[in-house]
């Protein structure tokens, strides 16, 4: 199993400073600059630590919020690639119907791949919903313009003979011509989240890397669904390294120190839920049958304080795994098993952890858990596109 630190590059010192929404409302002057760069030396200074010890390292994007200071992770990545020498680097992801400029994030990714000498895995998202606010981007027809970006990018990636004109329906481009192009062939590893069975058959016919966020043990039906595609498409069982899932996660030496760090990270779930109403779900940003499953679950019609579970009740759901080494063996190993496997971890990190917090935990994870956990996926795993999908997305 890969293990990576997901950092959201978090500005946690106004969280119980201000009152209201920590997203799009709140005024920039709530940041204070010098701490903010202080915060992000800390989060460098965390990666250097992944580094050293082998744990991979992923980041992402938000705009406008308390909750994440990354408005490029190819910028992060760009810098990562020349402060880092071992371990592989995810952006997950870039929002590629927010981003209304397809060819700029191509070659920003191929920029990245080749500073990297190869280590850049890219993850494509659609997007936060209260960001649209944000980007200014239409909700209609959102999933048509994300498909319409992802086969331009790959294309644009793949293509190496001349620049060739693009007319799509969203996006036009008079001369396509990526330098310098991207190191791994045919491309970087392509990653796409997701949370429901549609979701996971197009990923699952197009050999991605899947990753599902928090779901608990609801996991297995994303998982199960991404098999049967894969299997149904690529007429083979899908390899464990297609799978992963994202998960908050911390070690200490003893339960009692492991129990005050969840509490601290688990301060990262009430900032979440600290949300501009009226943001959420607009018009068009989930098809009708996720829409469905929405109103079904009752959280369209929730209303009043929403109720956090306790780091107890987020471990027995798969979302937090935490204790001491032997306890987060134990919970990381049932909730494989249970969910049919994956090879990639996420280890949400943050909250109100402090550096020390940080370091320690990911150097003891490092020593004693992640030896432990090969045996999890023993199976030889291999991050290479089949060759009938690098032929399918070299053509599109």
């Amino acid at each position: 199993m890969r293990t990576w630190l997901f950092s959201e590059q978090q500005y946690h010192p106004a969280w119980d400073r201000v009152d209201g929404p920590l997203r799009i409302k709140q005024p920039s002057k709530v940041i204070d600059p010098n701490v903010a760069a202080a915060l992000m030396d800390r989060y460098f200074q965390e990666w250097a630590v992944c580094d050293e010890v082998g744990i991979d390292i992923v980041v992402n994007e938000h705009h406008a919020t308390l909750t994440c200071m990354s408005t490029s992770p190819l910028l992060s990545l760009a810098a990562l690639a020349r402060t880092t020498k071992n371990v592989r680097l995810l952006s997950l992801g870039t929002p590629i119907t927010n981003r209304m400029d397809p060819l700029r994030i191509a070659e920003e990714i191929a920029m990245v791949d080749v500073m990297s000498r190869g280590r850049l895995e890219v993850g494509l998202v659609k997007g936060s919903d209260w960001e649209l606010y944000n980007s200014n981007s239409n909700p209609v027809r959102m999933m048509d313009r994300f498909w319409e970006a992802h086969d331009f990018i790959v294309r644009a990636l793949t293509s190496h003979e001349g620049p060739f004109a693009y007319d799509g329906e969203f996006y036009r481009y008079r001369n396509v011509n990526v330098f310098p192009h991207v190191l791994q062939q045919p491309h970087p590893p392509i990653w796409i989240p997701g949370s429901s069975a549609p979701s996971a058959k197009r990923i699952a016919e197009l050999g991605y890397v899947a990753a599902t966020f928090m779901s608990g043990f609801g996991a297995k039906a994303f998982f199960d669904a991404y098999r049967a595609s894969y299997r149904e498409a690529h007429s083979r069982p899908a390899p464990r390294d297609r799978l992963a899932y994202i998960a908050l996660c911390v070690t200490a030496d003893t339960e009692a120190e492991a129990r005050a760090r969840a509490e601290r990270l688990r301060a990262w779930q009430y900032a979440l839920y600290r949300l501009v109403p009226g943001t959420l779900n607009p018009p068009g940003y989930m098809s009708v049958a996720d829409n469905v499953r929405y109103l079904r679950s009752g959280a369209a019609t929730a209303s009043g304080p929403v109720a956090i579970p306790t780091v107890d009740e987020m471990a027995q759901r798969g979302i937090l795994f935490w204790g001491t080494p032997d306890m987060v063996v134990d919970q990381i190993s049932r909730f494989h098993d249970t969910v049919g496997g994956f090879d990639h971890l996420l280890m949400q990190m943050g909250g109100q952890l402090t550096f020390e917090d940080t370091v320690d935990s990911l150097r003891l994870y490092a020593r004693e858990v992640a030896p432990r956990l090969k045996k999890l996926t023993a199976e030889p795993a291999t991050m290479e596109v089949p060759a009938d999908v690098a032929r399918r997305n070299a053509f599109r």
